[in-house]
């Protein structure tokens, strides 16, 4: 919560204020804003379900916090209602996605890596969109939230009317599909509740068919440790072996499960200049990226979400795309030169995919 907050102004004209919020949300780039309570119950139950059966693998944060999680007032006291926003990431002009993984040469990351890092755009609107509130509010309780916290933020969304949770559990929009970051402001302020968005999958599957790695186990239920992006990304061990083959030429992500949705064929491309490609990430080649050393990792990838993998996990990642390439003389020769790697990890996912070229 901010610093010293009072409570809410009997005097206030919540409705008007919820309109001012939507409007100054809209001015500061984000392409939705909505609001919703705190309620979470069944979200909650569906993720300790969720935690049991064990499917969040090495994520044990999302243990490690128990309800607060699913009860935001636990998290920060005072919290009565949720201001949840979304920005939409899809980078204009950018290689075509099927294109670059239908090319075994190519490294395919996620789209929404492609530029700067997400996090910090998106709390520094937050924080001017809580300026703005405190302009007419006076000081209030809030904190600011961008997948950096204990926060349901997709159940959140949901119930604040910005799309509904698809069979592949990311979060879908009507008008605008599902290539958007997502954020939240919790406050103490009273302010007046949307209605939450309704389901639109139906019975198409589309999502399920297309995972490479069967991590969607069934409409609406992932096991992360089977999801590429918890395994280049989340998992900081050895990719198990039995997945490697499957992973192709994803280096970082995977974005097949939203490539196939046909509300994509709505989403538009953003207008945020810090979500634009950088470094020619979109087209660039295994063989270019896994030929960086960590100062040129460092420098490149500083200030993108991909930099917190960390070098050795980039490589580890970048190994299993070559194994999976077609065979020449040039991956032969730089796996070679990565046999000796420091990094243990790098080392064993090397031996993999030189032992897969050795024939």
């Amino acid at each position: 919560m901010h610093e010293e907050p009072r409570s809410p102004d009997s005097d206030i004209d919540y409705r008007s204020l919820a309109r001012h919020i939507k409007r100054w949300g809209l001015e500061l780039g984000f392409q939705q804003v909505g609001i919703t309570d705190t309620e979470l119950g069944e979200d909650e139950n569906r993720l300790l379900r969720w935690l049991e059966t064990g499917r969040h693998g090495t994520m044990d944060y999302m243990q490690r916090h128990g309800t607060r999680r699913s009860r935001p007032a636990e998290l920060v006291p005072g919290t009565v209602r949720i201001i949840s926003v979304r920005m939409d990431y899809w980078p204009a002009g950018s290689a075509v996605a099927d294109r670059v993984l239908g090319d075994a040469a190519a490294a395919y990351l996620s789209r929404y890596a492609l530029g700067r890092d997400y996090h910090k755009v998106m709390r520094k609107r937050l924080q001017k969109l809580a300026d703005r509130i405190e302009s007419l509010t006076g000081p209030f309780g809030y904190r600011a939230f961008t997948d950096s916290a204990p926060v349901l933020e997709k159940a959140l969304a949901q119930k604040a009317g910005l799309g509904w949770i698809g069979k592949h559990t990311n979060l879908i929009n009507e008008q605008a599909g599902s290539w958007f970051f997502l954020g939240e402001l919790y406050t103490n302020l009273p302010l007046p509740l949307d209605v939450p968005a309704e389901a639109h999958c139906g019975t198409c599957h589309a999502c399920i068919d297309a995972c490479p790695t069967g991590a969607i186990v069934g409409p609406y239920e992932l096991d992360a440790r089977l999801c590429i992006s918890y395994l280049t990304i989340e998992l900081r061990g050895s990719i198990p072996e039995p997945l490697r083959p499957l992973l192709g030429n994803r280096v970082y992500g995977c974005d097949d499960c939203q490539l196939v949705c046909p509300w994509n064929r709505f989403a538009g491309a953003t207008q945020e200049d810090d979500f634009h490609v950088r470094n020619g990430l979109d087209s660039s080649t295994l063989l270019q990226l896994f030929a960086w050393e960590r100062a040129e990792f460092e420098n490149r990838l500083r200030g993108s979400a991909i930099h917190r993998i960390g070098y050795e996990c980039w490589l580890r990642n970048l190994a299993v795309g070559l194994g999976n390439a077609q065979t020449s003389r040039e991956i032969i020769a730089a796996l070679e030169r990565r046999a000796d790697h420091p990094s243990p990890l790098v080392r064993e996912h090397v031996a993999w995919a030189r032992q897969r070229h050795a024939g």
